[in-house]
């Protein structure tokens, strides 16, 4: 069975759109990438899905990469034993050749329209995508409401911890994990994407996603509000300058320094953060893999002082509902962005040929499988 992974390669965060699409395939280690460019409703998340289940058929790993404006929708597939990507090129995440003809290729959904029917709609498409704008701007400001609360819950749990104990910890568990690994005079590649999404449905958790393969884990559960940050920078740092690659996956609160999760594959080694917004149960990560995961549980709860606790208790209760209400606002607004992206989609697919569209698959997935 070949293997997947599922996780998204952008977000919707409280700085707006957030990109990590530059970790997907670096340009020295891609053999092709292909950018899709086309409008909303071409069929590009369809073609890739096509080509993804038949290399999947043909027993070749693929890494799917999901729409935060969608989950049900791809962003792009990667087919990481053959550094080859395909990924969808239009905004809010453009995507241009940095290398054409190298390695770089476009393949222009616009020649499988038909301009003059679209042209016809021209009003229309253009009143939902500004409204779709419109709600997108609404749900991102939610966000930053909501990280300002963060940080402030943040900053309270944080007092309550005793670090010294939470660092000695993280420091056993690098001797104990690392300790077969020499420090390199070449350090690991970082790769930073996202396994959980703020979107138009709601908040999706995608960390068992992440683990497909991955044998030890260490469940690592936190309350509302701790960034946890400190003790896996100190895993990242530790497995970096020891040669290992790392895929560090990022909270959408905090997308550009807020790590959650931590896979070193070449030691099929996994960190996850847990938390009442993104949690796990250990049986759910074997339930469908049918394979044996040892897990390691940590609490971070048992290091905080619980007189501190009980001393901010109501503040934390306060600082948690609003919370819940500011990403509560922003699913809503992403939800009716949804709406009319859906709409401006369905005056484009009704002008595509779909036949054409799926001979350039059959003729691209030759060329991979080739």
């Amino acid at each position: 069975m070949a293997l997947t992974r599922h996780y998204f390669p952008g977000n919707n965060t409280p700085l707006g759109f957030f990109s990590y699409y530059g970790y997907i395939l670096g340009q020295r280690e891609a053999n092709r990438i292909i950018c899709l460019k086309g409008g909303p409703g071409t069929g590009k998340s369809t073609f890739m899905k096509n080509i993804g289940k038949r290399l999947e058929q043909e027993g070749i790993a693929v890494d799917y990469l999901h729409c935060s404006a969608d989950e049900n929708s791809l962003d792009g597939i990667l087919v990481p034993d053959k550094n080859i990507a395909i990924v969808d090129g239009t905004s809010p995440h453009v995507i241009d050749p940095k290398t054409p003809g190298a390695v770089d290729f476009i393949l222009n959904f616009g020649d499988y329209w038909n301009e003059k029917q679209i042209g016809v709609e021209k009003e229309r498409i253009i009143e939902h995508s500004e409204a779709g704008s419109r709600w997108f701007h609404i749900g991102y400001g939610y966000l930053q409401a909501a990280g300002a609360i963060g940080n402030n819950m943040s900053m309270i749990q944080e007092e309550g911890i005793e670090t010294s104990e939470l660092y000695g910890f993280a420091s056993d568990v690098i001797h104990r994990e690392l300790r077969g690994c020499e420090i390199s005079m070449k350090p690991g590649r970082i790769k930073k994407f996202f396994a959980t999404a703020i979107t138009p449905y709601g908040f999706y958790n995608g960390i068992k996603d992440i683990l497909t393969g991955i044998r030890k884990i260490y469940l690592i559960n936190v309350p509302e509000g701790y960034r946890n940050q400190s003790f896996l920078q100190m895993i990242l740092e530790g497995a970096k300058y020891r040669g290992l690659d790392v895929w560090c996956y990022y909270c959408p609160m905090g997308p550009e320094d807020k790590i959650e999760h931590i896979v070193i594959p070449q030691l099929s080694l996994a960190f996850v953060t847990t938390n009442c917004w993104h949690d796990v149960e250990p049986w759910e990560l074997t339930e469908t893999e049918g394979e044996e995961k040892e897990i390691t549980y940590l609490d971070v709860c048992d290091y905080q002082s619980y007189y501190f606790t009980e001393m901010n208790k109501e503040l934390l209760l306060t600082l948690s509902s609003h919370y819940e209400d500011m990403l509560h606002g922003a699913v809503y607004a992403f939800s009716k962005a949804k709406e009319n992206h859906d709409a401006v989609e369905g005056f484009y697919t009704g002008t595509m040929d779909f036949e054409a569209v799926n001979r350039k698959a059959v003729e691209i997935l030759d060329e991979i499988l080739g």
